[in-house]
């Protein structure tokens, strides 16, 4: 007669199938293999590490870049600049005037967004052209196009 090995509680141990054990090696080749980098892996990680360095012709090509006509899918608005106390950064108010849809007054409304202004080119009382873009920070979700018209 065989005898089974017991557990602490008295009961005997179940019997592990042959299906299972094969299964366990699998995993664990698996899990060596994702430990060891492959050589796509090595290739990537020291230009993640590296800073991008732009040449000098190329910032030259970007600020002489005129403004495009019309962004395609973003929103654009023309204000003036309020305040440019900020670094790259300008307040411009938007002026809406709409007519009331009841009473058929002119109703003049206007809001305040910040842009940023790479250059800080724009000054107080310019006409300015800026268009939706990313969040590039907790208030600011526009950018400087162009500069319509100086202050006097």
């Amino acid at each position: 007669m065989a005898t089974t090995k017991k557990t602490d509680s008295g009961k005997p141990a179940p019997k592990q199938s042959a299906a299972r054990k094969p299964a366990a090696k699998k995993t664990a080749a698996r899990k060596t293999a994702a430990k060891k980098p492959t050589t796509a892996r090595k290739a990537a990680a020291p230009e993640a590490k590296a800073v991008k360095k732009t040449s000098a012709a190329r910032s030259k090509a970007k600020a002489e870049r005129t403004a495009p006509a019309k962004v395609p899918g973003r929103k654009e608005r023309r204000g003036v600049v309020v305040s440019d106390a900020m670094d790259k950064t300008i307040v411009v108010r938007i002026d809406v005037a709409q007519k009331h849809e009841r009473y058929g007054k002119v109703v003049r409304r206007s809001s305040k967004l910040h842009a940023h202004d790479e250059r800080n080119t724009a000054g107080v009382g310019d006409l300015v052209r800026v268009v939706e873009t990313r969040p590039l920070s907790a208030t600011k979700r526009w950018r400087l196009l162009e500069v319509l018209e100086k202050a006097k």
